[in-house]
């Protein structure tokens, strides 16, 4: 394992008061990595935590041994050098128990060395030029995931064409501007693996967030290779040459091509749902969708009434009291929040110094950040069966983080016993998206001039809603926070695959994929946040996508390298694959409860989440398995490694 060591410029002075603001599990980890020194495993033991970014301390006395420790190393490596000792796998094994308070399997070592920093990113090795030809592949959307794809095909050596319907990049980051918005995962761990940033905050705004995309577009030369304005509405598969016929709409009107594979990066939450309420146009004053935020509506002085308590209201909510004469939230169904105190802070200077300089520090801060923000909280998550109040908690575990959960709440709400009894979910942590904050929300809730409102709404009308008593509330404002329309997954693009069939047709409102890229009747066609690849608790979406697009870049070699013409998922291991997420999310919390969630279809099935750790996610697209597909070659059918006749039998999906 080998890093790029930095020279120190710093006085000793400087390096002792940049270790006073050190992540000390990262600054331990950092050292035993260092210096080799295992007697440091057991003389410094830092109290592991799942919730939040900051763990308890480690003992007084600990905390000093250890930053004295740190301040003489570092001083000896700005003085003569630094010499990392080399380290075994079973010392690094020793090493992430460490820092996680849990065993781990030996499993975790690849994945370990390969995803999270502790190892140096690898690029793709590109393909043969008498390979590639002139193979064409069409991305579909130009935010985060898509971004990704063309940075891979650019590894590759693949042709490429991102389609954006936006006219910037930066996909959800560009569209969702309303105030208050920000990430709410560790931002050492929502970033490319390959491409690192001097983060102002630990969880960054928008505006952050969006130029950081627009960097790496900027960085990679992708803006060339994007056109922009341009909304895919069709495609369809064309069995004689193997190929997608694209139809959209652009800025000078209709346009078409094709392409011989087609990555849809379209993300699952950037079509806003409104609430299926009567009236909402006869509203006389002004109203929009969170996601579509009018900011040439003033809200200094005015009535607003909030519809909805989910992730967006979440962080607009608090800008919202601001400025506004008087508030009225109506609430559904209250979240699940996990205090974090750094939520909106800013990371200091000090702690930047330390990520920059310190050998192996931000390799073990990302992987820290990584266990406590998902994968450390997974098994709370995890029903037991022989749990009795499954209405509430699903397990042991469970129960535990709800106390936590609750005892926060209540701290914050302190003195109002009302709010209380309103904001206290009745449904199991995890059975929906936890929420990350340092109390902000609930500050706000507590204002003089806001009111929670949990009886449901039966209609709007002129002057504002009623409520099913028929209770009339006015306003001047209404902000709908309702959310998206995740279940309708490449909503409203038309997919027509090998036989004619619409694949949003079969589908309906229940999309399903094999591990979640591909899926039978659409030869050449992957998915890069498709169904089933959310995260409730584990992990970050960007890892997930690394992940994906590791699995096609190899499916895509497989393809070219043996002059294959298309490739096709079987119907045999996709109907396993999704037996095998359909009784795994059962297990879960946001499956076994009750409660609605953006997760679930109409009919209750979770379309959106994966049940898994992320080291399964990792391993189970590590590699591309052949027999999983079929290929053609020209009008030749290859299953198995064996040609056969010519043409397609369908496939039953």
């Amino acid at each position: 394992m080998t890093e790029l060591l930095r020279r120190i410029d710093a006085s000793d002075d400087e390096i002792a008061a940049a270790l006073r603001h050190a992540h000390l599990p990262s600054l331990a980890n950092s050292l035993i990595h260092l210096t080799g020194d295992r007697a440091l495993l057991k003389t410094i033991v830092p109290t592991p935590m799942t919730l939040g970014n900051t763990p308890k301390p480690f003992p007084p006395e600990g905390e000093e041994q250890l930053r004295d420790l740190a301040l003489q190393t570092l001083i000896k490596g700005r003085d003569h050098g630094f010499k990392p000792q080399p380290i075994d796998q079973s010392f690094l094994l020793d090493m992430m128990n460490f820092i996680t308070g849990v065993e781990l399997k030996d499993d975790y070592i690849p994945y370990a060395l390969s995803e999270l920093d502790i190892a140096p990113t690898q690029e793709t090795d590109p393909l043969k030029p008498e390979h590639v030809g002139d193979f064409h592949v069409a991305i579909v959307g130009g935010g985060m995931s898509g971004l990704l794809a063309a940075i891979k095909m650019q590894e590759l050596g693949v042709k490429f064409t991102i389609y954006e319907k936006n006219e910037e990049v930066g996909g959800t980051w560009f569209e969702n501007r309303y105030p208050g918005c920000r990430v709410d995962s560790p931002n050492h761990v929502y970033s490319y693996s390959f491409k690192k940033k001097d983060w102002p905050q630990h969880f960054s705004n928008q505006p952050t967030l969006l130029g950081y995309f627009q960097e790496t577009a900027d960085e990679y030369g992708l803006r060339t290779h994007t056109r922009f304005q341009s909304e895919v509405t069709e495609m369809r598969f064309d069995t004689s040459s193997k190929t997608w016929q694209i139809e959209g709409n652009g800025p000078n009107g209709l346009f078409k091509d094709t392409a011989n594979v087609v990555i849809a990066a379209t993300g699952q939450l950037n079509r806003p749902k409104m609430p299926d309420l009567p009236g909402i146009d006869d509203f006389a004053g002004s109203w929009f969708h969170s996601a579509n935020w009018d900011y040439d509506v003033s809200l200094k002085g005015k009535r607003v009434g909030i519809i909805g308590t989910g992730a967006s209201a979440f962080q607009f909510t608090p800008e919202v009291v601001k400025e506004a004469k008087q508030v009225k939230v109506f609430l559904r169904t209250p979240p699940w929040v996990a205090l974090n105190p750094v939520y909106h802070e800013y990371i200091s200077d000090e702690s930047h110094w330390l990520l920059n300089n310190v050998p192996f520090y931000q390799a073990w801060f990302r992987f820290h950040m990584f266990w406590t923000s998902g994968e450390g909280l997974l098994g709370q998550a995890r029903c037991e069966a022989a749990w009795n109040d499954k209405e509430h908690s699903v397990s042991s575990g469970n129960e535990r983080l709800r106390e936590v959960l609750t005892k926060g709440l209540e701290h914050q709400l302190a003195g109002r016993d009302d709010l209380i009894a309103k904001l206290t979910p009745w449904y199991p942590p995890t059975a929906k998206r936890m929420l990350i904050d340092n109390g902000h929300w609930y500050r706000s809730l507590k204002e003089e001039h806001v009111q929670v409102i949990d009886e449901r709404i039966s209609q709007i009308n002129q002057a504002g809603l009623q409520l099913e008593s028929g209770e009339q509330h006015d306003f001047d404002v209404i902000i709908y926070g309702t959310g998206f329309s995740a279940s309708k997954f490449l909503f409203p693009m038309k997919i027509y695959g090998r036989d004619g069939n619409e694949l949003r047709e079969h589908w309906g409102e229940d999309p399903r994929a094999y591990l979640g890229v591909t899926t039978p009747n659409c030869p050449n066609l992957f998915f890069l946040y498709g169904p089933n690849t959310n995260l409730v608790v584990n992990s970050s979406i960007i890892f997930f996508s690394e992940c994906e697009m590791r699995y096609i870049t190899n499916c895509l070699r497989h393809l070219l390298e043996n002059d294959y013409s298309s490739m096709e998922c079987k119907t045999e291991p996709f109907e396993a694959y999704n037996e095998f997420i359909d009784d795994a999310n059962r297990n879960m919390a946001w499956g076994a409860s009750n409660v609605n969630a953006w997760y679930k279809n109409k009919h209750g099935r979770v379309t959106q989440c994966w049940p898994g750790t992320s080291l399964e996610f990792w391993q189970q697209l590590r590699e591309i398995d052949p027999s999983d597909y079929i290929f053609t070659r020209g009008d030749a059918l290859v299953q198995d490694g064996v040609v056969g006749t010519a043409g397609f039998e369908p496939a039953t999906t």
